[in-house]
């Protein structure tokens, strides 16, 4: 008994409450949509159409929502005078059905009415959670209002839709708008963005050329296309001194500065290709060079350890 009370107690309040919230809402939208369409008339009378265009579809969610709160009101009245019938009965009575299952899917997507939700929350707690997940989701077996669903969707408006509403609102201001530019601007079919970046990377892949078959422009000839073997080759020349100076340099102590010793004359055989460009044989022979030096010093590092070994070993005693 004392749930029952509670139930009557709290619907019948949070109900109220809703019904006087929008009341003040649906004032205070009311001249924010007057104060709208003559914005709008300003700017078709100035030739602004472009700016009326976008103001309008903001306008159409305006008075989408306005008339949402008037049908929530009408639902929320119809169930606040009917409490009491619904305190006697478990089961959410069928002419009822449609004014709760609306007031249930409105709630969270009017954030300006709070208590609205309040509302939903003792709908689920009386009739369980699986009533309000049906309404939400729109099952076949609920019977929201088509109309609160319209106009509380956020789909765009349509331009039919729009292009009606701004001749309403040259009429209204007494304006002589030619609604032909604006028609034809609604009637564009705007290319589809979302395959753009295929057409980008396709059109980027067609006309981008290879590096290597790109003309020199010292030489003046456009080499021929090289190979995966020849590039791999390529590679290897370019590393095989490094990783030569690294070898090298592992054998001689930190802490040993190495004389500055000349480079041998090695034999080294440079690679052979005619499709690798000036710049790649400059580093090639530099890198070469370097490897060469290090090679040397290296070598000569290493005797001069050797022979440091060789004059500390002991000499045998006379006695012996």
């Amino acid at each position: 008994m004392e749930k029952v009370l509670l139930f009557d107690v709290c619907s019948k309040t949070c109900l109220n409450l809703a019904i006087s919230r929008i009341k003040l809402l649906r004032n205070k939208r009311q001249v924010q949509l007057n104060h709208m369409q003559k914005e709008i008339s300003q700017f078709l009378q100035t030739g602004q159409e472009a700016i009326a265009r976008i103001r309008v579809e903001h306008l159409v969610r305006e008075m989408n929502m306005l008339a949402a709160y008037d049908i929530l009101e009408l639902f929320c009245e119809f169930v606040f005078a009917r409490v009491p019938i619904l305190e006697t009965q478990k089961e959410c009575p069928k002419e009822l059905q449609e004014a709760i299952t609306s007031i249930i899917f409105a709630a969270p997507r009017c954030s300006d009415l709070p208590e609205l939700l309040q509302v939903r929350n003792l709908f689920t707690a009386k009739y369980g959670k699986e009533f309000t997940s049906a309404a939400d989701e729109l099952r076949p077996d609920t019977s929201v209002n088509r109309s609160i669903i319209e106009k509380l969707s956020v789909k765009a408006p349509s331009p039919e839709e729009k292009l009606s509403l701004l001749k309403e609102i040259a009429i209204e201001y007494h304006l002589e708008w030619d609604a032909s530019r604006t028609k034809a601007e609604f009637g564009k079919k705007h290319e589809d963005l979302l395959d753009g970046s295929n057409k980008i990377s396709s059109g980027a892949t067609n006309s981008q050329v290879p590096a290597r078959n790109l003309p020199n422009p010292s030489s003046g000839k456009t080499p021929p296309p090289v190979s995966p073997k020849v590039q791999n080759q390529a590679i290897e020349d370019r590393t095989a001194p490094v990783m030569a100076i690294r070898r090298d340099m592992s054998l001689v102590s930190p802490d040993r500065t190495l004389p500055h010793s000349e480079p041998s004359n090695l034999n080294l055989t440079k690679p052979k290709s005619s499709s690798q460009s000036n710049d790649v044989m400059e580093i090639a022979r530099a890198a070469i060079a370097s490897a060469e030096r290090a090679s040397a010093a290296a070598r000569r590092a290493a005797e001069l350890v050797n022979s440091k070994n060789v004059s500390w070993i002991p000499r045998r005693s006379s006695l012996c």
